[in-house]
């Protein structure tokens, strides 16, 4: 099996599960026990500073309240998902995905980012994505996602909007252009 760790996953026009349509996931994690992301690229109505306010971390000051915070997938939806560039030996609950990108689960960062420290580039996710063994790979070969190897710069620097197209333009792909229907030769 080959690890799809730092890879994105790019739903096809195809894929109506209302959870993942349209959607880009950064892969942190994918072994023997299965795999997990984030759902990268869909922003919900809300910004850090709600969030510091129901957590009652403070933050009324920090230059990362208007930050907007990601909806990261349908499983564990009440907690938080921090991916941001930088250590994981930093914070207390977290995985180094790639030399410069870890993730993070817990509550040390969010306090770091209300006080106006922790990782520059970073986005906060409520939920992530996750799939049982073999259960990727089935979707992966009923062409449900494309894969390419997960790019910083899409995740932290290009809008949200624009995020699965700048990934899919890594793999010279516009998903614009690809229909809906699937046929049989």
């Amino acid at each position: 099996m080959q690890s799809l760790r730092h890879h994105f996953l790019m739903a096809m026009p195809h894929l109506e599960d209302a959870n993942f349509a349209g959607s880009l996931v950064y892969l942190c994690d994918h072994d023997h026990n299965g795999c997990m992301g984030v759902i990268a690229n869909r922003p919900l109505d809300i910004t850090l500073d709600a969030l510091f306010d129901q957590l009652e971390l403070g933050g009324e000051q920090s230059i990362h309240r208007n930050a907007p915070v990601y909806f990261g997938g349908p499983t564990h939806k009440d907690r938080g998902f921090i991916l941001h560039v930088g250590n994981s030996q930093a914070w207390d609950s977290s995985i180094q995905v790639t030399d410069d990108i870890a993730l993070t689960t817990s509550l040390d960062i969010l306090q770091a980012l209300a006080e106006g420290k922790g990782p520059e580039r970073f986005i906060v996710c409520l939920g992530c994505a996750g799939w049982e063994v073999g259960q990727l790979e089935e979707e992966l070969k009923e062409n449900a996602w494309l894969t390419v190897e997960g790019d910083a710069n899409v995740i932290f620097e290009t809008p949200p909007a624009e995020r699965l197209s700048a990934a899919a333009g890594l793999l010279g792909v516009d998903l614009n252009l690809m229909t809906r229907d699937i046929g049989h030769a």
